[in-house]
């Protein structure tokens, strides 16, 4: 008995299992890889990377990503824009995953809020965290709520009674009571954030008012962050499978084999680096009022005014961004306010003069914090003042000079000018003078065709006297 070929079966169990690898790869195309979006937050805490994060945020809910990381490595930076990115970070409609790194990178001062106020804390080795005294209070001095040491007791039967506590002093120093309060509310900051997230609320105390800074495996173990990671893969490859909560819902993530999106800076990010730059902001603005200055003097050049209004604009938005001090900046915009009014209407020096001053006094005091990178330096400040200095002298100068100059127009024009006699008179005649014909009186006799001068002005005729060897020598000078 002949076998059947065994070629159709081999051919039909071929065939479904070629229909079988089909069919996942279709479900695998319909099923799209999850994405995490990924934007550096490296250098100081400032309007301009605060707005790229924030910004990176919103455009990750949007997209509907899986999470956002934000690699972090900071030393701190500016309390409004921590705020800020705080505030977006909360109220994120995608989860937010703080990482500090690469190896050797840092979370200080206002990184320790971010890194506190985000959905999941990871940090990579050799890192660290904390150092969140408020900056403007941690110079050199008394630390925070200083309390004074406790006496020893004194032995039993001694009769004299030993107190739980030392009394605080009568007067409190106007500086240590804003320093309290400058670090409570960062204490109660930060632990209303520790809370939210379940993090350790002890250490985030000790933090702001010790200056408490832990190493990477310390913060994992104290629960001051979730987890130890080497790099971004095996960051997420850690973080698949763990629950989140994004207002009030609960949300798995699945980070493995996640598809990375880099959020790159742009033309939006490179401007706001320079104009909120304290030093730029500052010139800008005080080149803008130069330019204004100088369409006042010259009216009509235009170009100044669309200048001076240009950088106006771009160093109030600045500014307005920055932690500035608005008595400082009231002094600055009231001092070149004396400029431009010693430009218009010359005081000889009293409006220029007290306008640098209070320009001068206005800079120094511009800048509301002691954050370094965010001072204004004192050579630029110099430089602005010699150069205010400058144009108010220019302008008194000018007046000045304008005062003693003769007068060349009106009646005053008019005495000292040449004239020349018409006809032969002896006290009054007539001369031609300025292209006209005028009356003239004169206490000696005139002759046709004599080359006088004009003595004085009254109403339509002239005082004239003839012209003598000197006056004629003068004349011919002039």
């Amino acid at each position: 008995m002949r076998s059947k070929p065994l070629w159709p079966f081999a051919a039909a169990l071929l065939f479904a299992v070629s229909a079988v690898l089909q069919g996942v790869a279709a479900e695998d195309e319909a099923a799209p890889r999850s994405t995490v979006w990924v934007v550096d937050l490296d250098g100081a805490v400032g309007p301009a990377s605060a707005d790229l994060v924030i910004r990176a945020i919103e455009d990750a809910s949007e997209a509907n990503a899986e999470a956002l990381v934000i690699r972090m490595d900071t030393p701190g930076g500016l309390d409004k824009s921590m705020r800020d990115l705080v505030k977006a970070i909360l109220a994120a409609e995608v989860p937010v995953i703080t990482y500090v790194s690469p190896d050797g990178a840092r979370a200080a001062s206002a990184g320790t809020y971010i890194a506190y106020a985000s959905h999941i804390a990871a940090m990579a080795p050799a890192t660290n965290i904390g150092s969140s005294t408020p900056v403007s209070i941690a110079p050199a001095g008394p630390t925070p709520n200083p309390r004074p040491p406790r006496p020893a007791p004194e032995p039993e039967g001694s009769g004299d009674e030993v107190e739980d506590q030392a009394p605080e002093p009568a007067g409190q120093p106007a500086a240590d009571a804003m320093t309290k309060k400058v670090v409570n509310d960062a204490v109660a900051y930060l632990q209303s954030l520790a809370e939210k997230r379940g993090r350790n609320v002890e250490w985030a105390e000790k933090t702001v008012r010790e200056g408490a800074n832990v190493r990477a495996t310390e913060a994992v173990e104290q629960n001051i962050v979730d987890l130890l990671a080497p790099n971004l893969a095996a960051l997420l490859a850690d973080l698949d499978g763990r629950e989140v909560n994004i207002n009030d819902e609960v949300r798995t993530l699945a980070t493995a084999n996640a598809e990375l999106r880099f959020v790159e800076t742009d033309w939006r990010h490179e401007l706001l680096s320079i104009i909120t730059d304290p030093s730029i902001a500052y010139g800008l603005l005080i080149i803008g009022v130069y330019g204004l200055i100088l369409e006042f003097y010259n009216p009509g050049m235009l170009f100044p005014a669309a200048t001076g209004i240009i950088c106006l604009l771009l160093g109030a938005y600045g500014l307005q961004m920055l932690p500035i001090n608005y008595a400082g900046l009231a002094l600055i915009v009231i001092g070149l306010g004396m400029l431009i009014a010693e430009a218009v209407t010359p005081t000889y020096g009293v409006l220029g003069v007290g306008g640098v001053i209070a320009f001068v006094m206005g800079s120094v005091m511009l800048m509301d914090t002691d954050l370094p990178g965010y001072q204004l330096p004192l050579p630029i400040i110099a430089g602005f003042a010699v150069s205010a200095g400058g144009i108010a002298f220019f302008v008194i100068g000018s007046a000045v000079r304008a005062r003693r100059s003769r007068v060349v127009t009106g009646q005053e024009g008019m005495v000292g000018a040449a004239a020349l006699v018409l006809e032969d008179f002896d006290g009054e005649g007539t001369v031609r003078a300025f292209g006209e014909i005028w009356r003239a009186e004169s206490e000696a006799p005139l002759k046709k065709d004599e080359q006088v001068r004009i003595k004085a002005v009254n109403g339509l005729v002239l005082r004239v006297e003839g012209l003598g060897a000197g006056s004629a020598a003068t004349k011919e000078e002039d």
